[in-house]
């Protein structure tokens, strides 16, 4: 076999094909909005609203809705609640996310207790199953990373001032709270088009690895962007292609993928810092 034909055997499968634009989009749609993660030391909260959202795929699997509505719910719900507890209430916003998010979390292992047969595909939403993405799956994540990519766009100047210097830019009129409210509902949509592919364990991981290789080679954010979006796509394609060879899980690959390219951006950082 040549490269180019082991390049293109697996988009002899229209399954495959689903899923190489799927990981595609969720590997730059991660690791852009995981660059605010990583600027604002938030690398908790997408496991946090990404557990909690298993909640309501376990409410919606019950009341025979579908997953994603039911998972945008509690994902969006729990990303407000911990905006609302951290600003009204006395605690760091870690102490929030973790009780919020283990909360949430229990409630659904509490549902899904009660069940006596549930469907294996619920398993799917934890480890993530990116080669059984359908055609709906596809369109609806593109419409949403499109949503959340417009979002970021309109958002660019109050997010920039808010995650650099959050007391300049209230004094300058940029309504901070309203900002990051809205990022951590862009978060919750972000972890919602990311299930399918790399499931709630690995959701995480993908959202903060790429942006902080990124964070590793540059202090400037839209170079960080570009940089994590790229190291976001490389790996989402080449960890499909290694996945496929080696018949591995897809969803780890393309996380031990962004992994190893953090460690690589941290061997650069260095050696360009120089002896301390």
């Amino acid at each position: 076999m040549t490269i180019v034909d082991a390049l293109l055997a697996p988009f002899a499968y229209g399954f495959m094909v689903r899923a190489f634009v799927a990981a595609i989009v969720v590997g730059i749609l991660c690791s852009v909005v995981g660059c605010y993660v990583v600027v604002r030391r938030l690398s908790f909260i997408g496991d946090g609203i990404a557990h909690a959202s298993f909640a309501g795929i376990v409410v919606a699997y019950l009341r025979h809705l579908d997953y994603y509505v039911g998972a945008a719910i509690m994902a969006v719900a729990t990303a407000l609640g911990i905006g609302f507890v951290t600003r009204h209430g006395k605690v760091s916003m870690d102490t929030a996310i973790g009780v919020l998010f283990t909360g949430a979390f229990a409630l659904g292992v509490f549902l899904m207790s009660q069940v006596k047969n549930y469907a294996v595909d619920l398993q799917d939403y934890l480890f993530g199953n990116i080669l059984g993405v359908s055609q709906f799956d596809l369109m609806l994540t593109l419409a949403l990373s499109a949503i959340v990519a417009i979002a970021l766009v309109f958002l660019w100047r109050d997010l920039l001032y808010t995650s650099f210097d959050p007391v300049v830019a209230q004094t300058s009129g940029i309504p901070t709270a309203r900002v990051d409210y809205a990022l951590l509902v862009l978060l919750a949509l972000t972890i919602i088009v990311s299930l399918e592919s790399v499931g709630i364990i690995l959701v995480a991981a993908l959202l903060v690895t790429p942006a902080a290789a990124a964070f590793q080679l540059t202090r400037r954010l839209p170079t960080m962007m570009l940089l994590s979006a790229s190291i976001g796509a490389f790996c989402a394609v080449a960890g499909l292609y290694l996945s496929y060879y080696v018949n591995a899980a897809s969803g780890a690959t393309i996380v031990l993928l962004a992994t190893l390219c953090f460690f690589v951006a941290l061997a650069i950082g260095r050696r360009a810092q120089g002896p301390i």
